[in-house]
């Protein structure tokens, strides 16, 4: 395979300040894994109810990608990762006096605004890390950015974790939010006064109009097919993903291994699994095609949701912590393997794969499944997943073979 530049020169600085953003939203999305369990333990609610805090959040997602989509389209990327930074923002502070209202709706309302705001962000960065560079190395750039998402995942369990989890005085909720607001907003302003050069398609002017925006989704439907296949895997991931971050701490306590404490810590360890392997991936998929690397990947993780499903004890959660390393490359892979041949359709496209972290809402059918049988059976909804994307990785493999 020719080697290839992963940055263009002209566009260092604006790649490296974007991937920044990649971080600040793999912590805001981690922060929900330990929330999730410091509401049960709180609230004394079931797994079934705290679910909704996911719900909530990732139904911004789905509401708003495709106005998000629509705004960058017209105004820009620049503009696009601003106001989803004010969202963002905003949100977090709103905490504060969600606390005061003492209802735990309250705080559904502000991980609601999160998620929108962080809908604008990921649909303007994603898709604007793919083009800072040859089409040839897309993949692994965005891998590489992407890297950055797992070390803020990372960082968010283990220093939430520890401040919920560490001792017998459970910590405030407000904290970690006020700070993470603040931190936010000032990196709005930052953005607000950086320019980010916007990456011109041919043609591009004739469909970049919102008048034009439902146009554009409907060719995407009509003309790209193998984008909407993308589009189902990306879902099918996101709901397998989600669903077992969410559902880590829940299931490794329920099975008697571990207390709340050492859950955060291990499932802390099992993100850097995930962050390794989206640095590995990226390097990797310098010398390999990104198909073939996300079969590979695919095919470990079924195998790894099975052995869980086994329910053989300590292998299937040293099968469960590995399943983090093969799925780490599977986000980017597939979001910038579906985005190949979209042109001047690259805006309208991310915004339809940016609705699929709806799939989140996953993790509300693995509750009520857990709630109502016992903890493993609930990991049938992440094998189908995984085995969608098998199934979209060997389709990928097929077609470069066949050309």
């Amino acid at each position: 395979m020719k080697k290839y530049s992963l940055v263009k020169k002209e566009y260092l600085v604006p790649f490296v300040l974007v991937t920044t953003l990649f971080f600040l939203w793999g912590f805001a999305r981690a922060i929900l894994d330990v929330l999730n369990k410091h509401f049960q333990n709180e609230l004394s609610i079931s797994i079934t109810q705290s679910a909704w805090i996911q719900v909530t959040t990732y139904l911004g997602y789905f509401l708003m990608a495709i106005p998000a989509g629509l705004y960058i389209n017209r105004k820009g990327y620049r503009k696009g990762v601003v106001l989803g930074l004010i969202l963002f923002g905003a949100g977090a502070l709103l905490f504060i006096p969600g606390t005061y209202m003492e209802t735990y709706y309250a705080f559904l309302v502000c991980l609601f605004i999160i998620g929108c705001g962080l809908t604008f962000l990921e649909t303007a960065a994603n898709p604007y890390v793919t083009e800072l560079g040859v089409p040839e190395t897309s993949t692994s750039r965005l891998n590489l950015s992407q890297s950055f998402n797992g070390l803020g995942s990372l960082f968010a369990t283990f220093v939430v974790g520890q401040f919920f989890f560490n001792s017998d005085e459970t910590g405030n909720v407000v904290v970690p939010y006020s700070i993470l607001g603040a931190l936010v907003l000032c990196i709005a302003v930052i953005f607000s006064q950086v320019p980010l050069p916007e990456i011109k398609h041919e043609e591009e002017d004739t469909y970049s109009s919102t008048s034009n925006g439902w146009k554009n989704l409907k060719r995407l439907f009509t003309s790209h097919k193998l984008f909407v296949f993308g589009l189902f895997s990306l879902l099918a991931y996101e709901v397998a993903e989600i669903s077992i971050n969410s559902y880590f701490i829940n299931f490794v306590t329920g099975e008697g291994w571990m207390n709340d404490n050492l859950a955060s810590v291990i499932l802390t360890c099992a993100l850097a699994f995930f962050m390794v392997g989206r640095f590995a991936g990226s390097w990797i998929m310098q010398k390999i095609r990104a198909e073939k690397m996300l079969m590979i990947c695919a095919a470990g993780t079924v195998i790894c949701m099975l052995l869980v499903l086994m329910n053989l004890g300590k292998i299937s959660l040293v099968a469960l912590v590995a399943n983090y390393f093969f799925e780490a490359i599977m986000f980017p892979t597939i979001f910038s393997l579906a985005l190949v041949g979209v042109g001047n359709l690259t805006k309208s496209a991310s915004s339809l794969l940016m609705m699929t972290p709806v799939g989140g809402c996953g993790f509300l059918l693995m509750g009520i499944i857990a709630d109502c049988t016992n903890l493993v059976i609930p990991f049938f909804i992440p094998l189908i997943g995984y085995s969608i994307i098998l199934v979209y990785a060997l389709v990928l493999m097929r077609r470069w073979k066949e050309r």
